[in-house]
């Protein structure tokens, strides 16, 4: 199954816009397996486990693993993703951004390797650094657009001049255009877009109305969900033409210290999956 397709499927088997990123800091496990890197895995699981149907897509972040040693814990997690959730498609975070044969083994990393279902890119290096990913016709490649954090604007929000030297789009809307048109061969691209910024989610819905919108920035980093889906997601005669993924990542791991860690990061899931439905 496409990926556009898979996270359609899992919009409506689970009922939600809900991405559940998997960011494991072992200083912040729960009780005896605080600081034990060997329990990635199990931590990771265990929200899975908690959250599964609750969940359009999951996103493990690649460096929470590499760092600790663990990324053969971030292939046998998905790997029990699949096992256990084979509706709700991984997307691994780790917006990578190189060309020629550099690239073409990241996308064997991100899709052979590790098996994931879509991938976060930098475009920045332009369409040859995404180029390799598209032989992976399935697969999702979701490109950094307008991101969440502040210092985004250094770069995204600047203005870009036409050969005939009148301004043109800011850089992100360029980036929208291209996703949405002549770099979309595969039909598959989709957008990285800030819960911070729910005026550019707009602007970039606006110009790419049918990708996928990746929506980090809600939860901990403080975007307002309601605004969020208002700006991002659309339907038409009950059928979603333009999906969104709103990824949140601390506030659902870390709902709990406890022993209750689990059932704690459900709790937070279900609470923020009603909500972003509510807005709907």
């Amino acid at each position: 199954m496409k990926f556009t397709d898979q996270l359609a499927a899992a919009e409506r088997a689970n009922n939600s816009l809900l991405c559940i990123g998997l960011d494991p800091e072992p200083s912040r496990f729960p009780g005896g397996w605080q600081g034990d890197a060997g329990r990635t895995f199990d931590f990771c699981k265990a929200i899975v486990d908690a959250t599964k149907d609750l969940a359009i897509a999951f996103k493990p972040q690649i460096a929470y693993f590499a760092a600790h040693r663990a990324e053969d814990q971030l292939e046998a997690l998905i790997a029990h993703i699949h096992a256990v959730a084979p509706q709700v498609p991984v997307i691994l975070d780790a917006k990578r951004g190189d060309i020629g044969s550099t690239a073409q083994q990241y996308a064997r990393e991100a899709f052979e390797r590790y098996r994931a279902d879509a991938v976060t890119l930098s475009p920045f290096m332009g369409h040859d650094s995404i180029e390799p990913y598209l032989d992976y016709a399935d697969k999702g490649l979701i490109l950094l657009c307008r991101t969440s954090n502040a210092g985004g604007s250094d770069l995204q929000a600047q203005r870009l001049v036409g050969a005939d030297g009148r301004p043109g789009d800011l850089l992100y809307e360029h980036i929208a255009r291209l996703a949405q048109g002549p770099w979309n061969r595969t039909g598959q691209l989709g957008l990285v877009v800030g819960a911070t910024f729910p005026a550019e989610i707009e602007r970039v819905r606006e110009l790419a109305p049918t990708l996928p919108l990746l929506i980090p920035g809600v939860g901990a980093q403080g975007g307002d969900a309601a605004a969020t889906v208002r700006a991002g997601w659309r339907s038409q005669g009950g059928r979603t033409t333009g999906s969104i993924a709103v990824n949140s990542s601390r506030a659902v791991l870390y709902a709990s210290a406890g022993d209750d860690f689990a059932e704690a990061a459900r709790r937070v899931a279900e609470a923020t999956r009603l909500q972003l439905n509510s807005a709907r």
